[in-house]
């Protein structure tokens, strides 16, 4: 019966699908969205089929053993044994393998999901500040060589706009805290580490407008440090350059002076002026992440 049970799920699994339209059949995850969705699918698949057959088995020996050692109508009590050294091996051993087969998947799934692209059509900085984002295109110049970008308040969040289809590498940097930059369509995640340069590459397969947080607890506005991902036609990517460029959105490769100070916050330099805060994001050289 048990067997039986777990080829009925693997066969009702073998029917789920990140592009689907059925939250069932995505298991609980978002529509994926980038090329790097289908090895996070696939060890996302693989931990449910891990868990549902961890829970058969113990389940059954639980069963199994309410019902051969129940108490009979004799009213004479089973034996009793003090320990069972093959069942305290196999409780040992067991959760020893099955966390070396999901560290193995793991890791293999992050290497892939990881790799580079070799020359990608864009490349965006993302600057995580308190509590907001800033977006430099650093492939989209204006007059004098300087570059596109973008940037929100938690009052007026940022939009990041990206031409669907065409490879994106995100290099990622934080004046202040760690901040985390995770769009959920992605399937993907990467922490925004001061003094630290992180960045990775994937390309947008869907059209669509989506909404990115930061995953890491950065303080007092946290909640409301989202942004909006419009992945739009090439054409469309184009007309939101433009409409930038327009708008007088250009400065240094760190992007805006917002980007790079913690916002809302002010200090006191020697002189004795009030100033905003500066964090020299952009003096910050790439490392061992890039």
């Amino acid at each position: 019966m048990k067997w039986a049970v777990l080829v009925v799920a693997a066969v009702v699994m073998s029917g789920c699908s990140p592009d689907s339209n059925s939250d069932l059949k995505r298991l609980a995850l978002p529509k994926g969205s980038s090329d790097r969705t289908d090895d996070i699918w696939e060890l996302w698949l693989g931990a449910w089929i891990a868990v549902l057959v961890i829970f058969l088995v113990v389940f059954g020996l639980i069963m199994y053993s309410a019902a051969r050692y129940r108490r009979r109508h004799d009213d004479e009590i089973p034996p009793q044994i003090r320990y069972n050294l093959p069942i305290e091996a196999l409780y040992t051993f067991a959760p020893v393998i099955i966390v070396a087969v999901f560290f193995f998947h793991t890791v293999t799934s992050q290497n892939r999901v990881l790799e580079r692209v070799d020359n990608p059509d864009h490349t965006i900085e993302v600057v995580g500040s308190k509590w907001q984002w800033a977006f430099n295109y650093m492939d989209e110049q204006a007059a004098g060589n300087e570059n596109v970008f973008d940037y929100g308040t938690p009052q007026d969040p940022a939009e990041l706009y990206l031409p669907v289809d065409e490879s994106v590498r995100f290099v990622l940097k934080s004046p202040d805290v760690v901040h985390s930059f995770w769009v959920p369509e992605f399937y993907f995640k990467m922490d925004v580490v001061p003094g630290k340069i992180n960045s990775f590459d994937l390309s947008p397969t869907r059209e669509g407008t989506f909404t990115g947080r930061c995953a890491e607890l950065c303080g007092l506005y946290h909640s409301r440090m989202i942004f909006k991902v419009h992945v739009v036609s090439r054409d469309k990517y184009d007309q939101r350059m433009a409409e930038l460029k327009a708008d007088g959105q250009v400065g240094a490769p760190a992007g805006s002076k917002e980007a790079n100070e913690i916002a809302g916050v002010e200090g006191e330099d020697k002189t004795g002026r009030v100033d905003k805060v500066q964090s020299g994001a952009g003096d910050y050289k790439d490392g061992a992440g890039d």
